[in-house]
């Protein structure tokens, strides 16, 4: 398999890439920003590529979303659990009380915040493309003053001196990465789909319409969150994360009633969650039961209906 992924090498995305077996096994082919992988898939340059969708600290990666939302027809594949270790790198022979500036990804700098403050409160936090980019800026470098947050992947790559491990000011941190490609993959049992609902008319209900369309059917919503449809100001779409695979009569008729009643809908894929299976496994399989004998009883009454003699 040939796989794009947001690099350049050692970022944390290589890092999820290469914790699954058969895409670390592949060609990998790193690109400097998300809307170039996701524009090598659509190629064909690449068959799949994973890049970053969610921190657990910082949330949504905006620019995954809209890429995928707004300008692609890919399909989310898979998702990638990894949890996040950040340290503070720089050239062998420079202490942490040389440095005055230290730059990596926004969202790294961000979940840093707290121990820079406490830290290295006059250094100045700038930001880079990636994690890695940031490691192979410092490497490149002359400056003695120059550090970067990054993982330790990165930091063997550059050749790099570790000056503070796990950084993070909140532990157990994990960034999730979504595997994009063509098609949607075959139910695991333990899925999630991911949809982007655009309101047809912008009035008072129209977002407790779309969610009651998941109420009555007991499917439980992991994710909400609103983001800008770029058609005009105040104009809002929502990203919608469900348990549960489009193949499951209960998912695929929420989504029909959401598309004849409430909005326009986006697909954006249904596919195996990262991570260990939780309860709503079962909750989700006895919501299909109930629906099926649901389906099955209404069918039984329609059965009884007697053809009209004229």
């Amino acid at each position: 398999m040939r796989v794009a992924y947001f690099g350049p090498a050692g970022t944390f995305t290589e890092e999820a890439l290469l914790t699954q077996t058969d895409l670390a096994s592949g060609d990998r082919t790193p690109y400097a920003s998300v809307p170039e992988v996701i524009a090598a898939v659509e190629r064909g340059d690449a068959d799949a590529g994973v890049v970053p969708i969610e921190n657990m600290i910082e949330g949504s990666v905006s620019v995954t979303l809209d890429t995928l939302a707004f300008d692609s027809e890919l399909l989310i594949q898979r998702e990638i659990d990894l949890p996040v270790s950040l340290n503070l790198c720089a050239r062998p022979g420079v202490a942490l009380a040389d440095v005055r500036s230290v730059v990596s990804f926004p969202h790294a700098l961000a979940q840093c915040r707290g121990w820079l403050a406490q830290k290295l409160p006059a250094a100045e936090p700038r930001a880079s493309h990636s994690t890695s980019d940031a490691a192979r800026e410092v490497a490149k470098s002359r400056r003695t003053d120059l550090a970067a947050i990054c993982n330790s992947l990165a930091a063997d790559l550059y050749g790099l001196a570790v000056l503070a491990t796990e950084i993070e000011d909140h532990p157990e941190n994990q960034t999730r990465f979504v595997l994009c490609g063509r098609g949607v993959p075959a139910p695991s049992g333990h899925d999630k789909t991911s949809i982007v609902c655009f309101q047809r008319d912008d009035r008072p209900g129209s977002l407790l319409a779309i969610l009651q369309e998941f109420a009555a059917r007991a499917i439980n919503l992991t994710k909400l969150e609103s983001r800008p449809t770029k058609r005009g100001l105040g104009d809002y779409c929502f990203f919608i994360d469900c348990e549960g695979h489009v193949s499951d009569e209960v998912i695929a008729d929420a989504l029909r009633n959401l598309v004849a009643k409430q909005s326009e809908v986006k697909f954006l894929g249904s596919y195996p969650v990262g991570g260990p299976a939780e309860a709503g496994v079962e909750r989700r399989r006895a919501a299909g039961r109930a629906w099926k004998h649901a389906a099955a009883w209404v069918e039984s009454l329609r059965a009884q209906i007697r053809e009209d003699p004229a």
